[in-house]
């Protein structure tokens, strides 16, 4: 997951690291010149006669052997030898590698604009000391400008619903976005996950133009134990969705997850029609869905979901298959809206809670944490 854009990270960690240390190293040397010349000035030249008498007290260098050298240049790497300053031509070239393949990796562009913006802040002009780690000034630079992409005004749906619930209310969502995004089974996973937690949910299927729509959410609804409200298909789906609200209420129901019919944004008419089902529906959050693979198309798809019916926050599909992570990096920034969940896998309970502190621990921890925390959850699913 997000392995190219750990990987580019990392890289860039890898390389502002070595600058450091070679600006260390630079005025290491300086300083040491400087010290030969000042001996040189300050010392008076000695008699022939004091020269000799001296000369055999001199100690011979010590020979340093091939395992010292090792150990010297161990401690080089660890160490920083003198305070240096970071000025922009040091890490201009490294910064302009990183845009670059920050695009590669589906990053949106005012998203890399953003990002190197803030590693220009943060690392320019900083005083780096020799007791400081480089490596760990770099990588916190770039977990805050990461962080700053991502952190959005964040919504608590338990919190949410608690608040309906004490006003006798369900909390109504509505799920929006294009075909074959797994709109449909992302909100029965969003049912199982609400129903664990204690809530009762009904299924609105709204959906009603896609040919199996309504068979396909039945279907989900039985294996999960969630009732569905339906009408016949073709009917409007603004209705069946007021239907299912009006059945919560009366059977004090805590959650409506309404499906609605998946379209694409450049048809004019069925936006029309979402923008009909979210005024009618009169939602407590319209949640949209998008497909982590689909890279940049995805971000723009938000943007203009959004502009339409006011999206409040997303869901990213097939995030375990993303390789790439700019979907999931770029798409709150780009609409303003946090992420909500991510789907990881195939089965009902592959729906995460998305975490921004998860995803940069995920882009910059170690490949044997990973395997460890998956190794830990397979243990837990088994059980």
């Amino acid at each position: 997951m997000f392995g190219k854009l750990k990987e580019k990270l990392n890289k860039t960690v890898s390389k502002i690291t070595e600058k450091i240390y070679n600006k260390g190293e630079v005025k290491e040397q300086e300083e040491k010149e400087k010290e030969k010349e000042s001996e040189i000035i300050t010392t008076e030249k000695p008699h022939k006669e004091e020269t000799k008498e001296t000369k055999p007290q001199t100690e011979e260098p010590k020979k340093v052997g091939f395992f010292d050298k090792l150990k010297i240049t161990k401690v080089v790497k660890k160490t920083l030898g003198y305070d240096v300053v970071l000025t922009e031509d040091d890490i201009e070239e490294v910064l302009e590698e990183l845009e670059m393949e920050l695009l590669e990796a589906d990053v949106a562009y005012e998203v890399v604009e953003k990002l190197i913006e803030s590693l220009r802040n943060q690392l320019i002009g900083i005083k780096i000391s020799a007791k400081d780690d480089p490596e760990e000034i770099t990588i916190n630079a770039l977990r805050n400008a990461i962080k700053e992409v991502l952190s959005q005004k964040e919504i608590d749906i338990y919190k949410l619903i608690e608040e309906k619930k004490s006003n006798g209310e369900p909390t109504v969502i509505v799920v929006v976005g294009i075909n074959g995004t797994g709109k449909t089974t992302t909100i029965s996973k969003l049912a199982y996950k609400l129903m664990n937690n204690g809530y009762s949910v009904v299924l609105a299927a709204g959906d009603t133009f896609r040919a199996g729509a309504i068979e396909q959410l039945e279907e989900h609804a039985k294996n999960i134990g969630a009732k569905v409200i339906k009408h016949q298909k073709g009917s409007d789906g603004a209705a069946v969705i007021y239907d299912a609200i009006n059945h919560a209420k009366a059977r004090g129901i805590s959650v409506v997850l309404a499906d609605t019919a998946g379209r694409q944004t450049t048809n004019i008419n069925l936006m029309a029609e979402i923008k009909k089902v979210v005024r009618v529906s009169n939602p407590d959050l319209v949640v949209f869905v998008g497909d982590s693979l689909a890279g940049n198309d995805a971000i723009t798809q938000a943007e203009e979901f959004n502009n339409m019916v006011n999206i409040d926050g997303v869901i990213l599909t097939k995030t375990d298959a993303d390789a790439k992570g700019g979907a999931a990096l770029s798409i709150a920034h780009a609409i303003g809206k946090p992420i909500l969940f991510l789907g990881v896998g195939q089965r009902y309970e592959d729906l995460m809670e998305f975490n921004v502190n998860w995803m940069i621990n995920k882009l910059f921890g170690d490949e044997n944490d990973d395997k460890i925390i998956e190794e830990k959850e397979n243990i837990i699913r088994e059980f």
